[in-house]
């Protein structure tokens, strides 16, 4: 007997889209995306885990931007990797999903900073799939689907963002996960 094949939302928005381990592209290997927009038309998401170890005050150091400047700025995706996007990410206690507004002006991304179980962040570029492109790459398997909990944003999770979430879809993926990148050092 073949494996059903899985079944996903209507609408990934608000989902964690992680790289399967067999996924190459170094666009995309290792990564975990958060999914702010999905339906007919395409896809949009922003890379969770791929740091640039800069602020944006070390982008934009003559800019009165106040707390903003302190944001890590992380690697969005491969599109427009010249364009800096805000981003801020809220907790819904009541639905328990997250929530994603992407392209913020400066004046929103700091008022998003007061609001409560709300992260803030900058990024260089992003991802974002043509009308039926990340359905045919879920179809072939190279992504993995989840829902992101609270503690997506922990400091210093982006590090290992990835091989926590792969972990818990199974010993297999564990397994892979905890292997290193490089397996001739190990």
């Amino acid at each position: 007997m073949s494996e059903p094949e899985p079944t996903h939302p209507a609408s990934l928005a608000g989902s964690l889209l992680i790289a399967h381990p067999g996924l190459l592209d170094p666009n995309f290997r290792r990564t975990v995306l958060l999914i702010s927009e999905h339906d007919s038309k395409g896809t949009f998401g922003l890379v969770l885990n791929r740091p640039t170890g800069r602020t944006l005050g070390d982008f934009l150091p003559n800019k009165p931007i106040g707390a903003l400047a302190q944001l890590p700025v992380l690697l969005g995706g491969p599109v427009q990797a010249n364009q800096l996007i805000f981003a801020s990410f809220q907790w819904s206690m009541e639905t328990d999903r997250m929530h994603c507004r992407h392209h913020l002006l400066i004046p929103e991304a700091q008022e998003a900073l007061e609001q409560e179980h709300t992260e803030v962040r900058a990024f260089i570029g992003y991802s974002g799939w043509g009308e039926g492109q990340i359905e045919a790459e879920l179809k072939v398997k190279s992504w993995l689907i989840s829902q992101p909990n609270l503690d997506l944003f922990a400091p210093g999770k982006h590090e290992t963002l990835w091989r926590e979430v792969t972990s818990g879809f199974g010993p297999w993926f564990k397994l892979v996960a905890e292997a290193p990148d490089d397996l001739s050092s190990n």
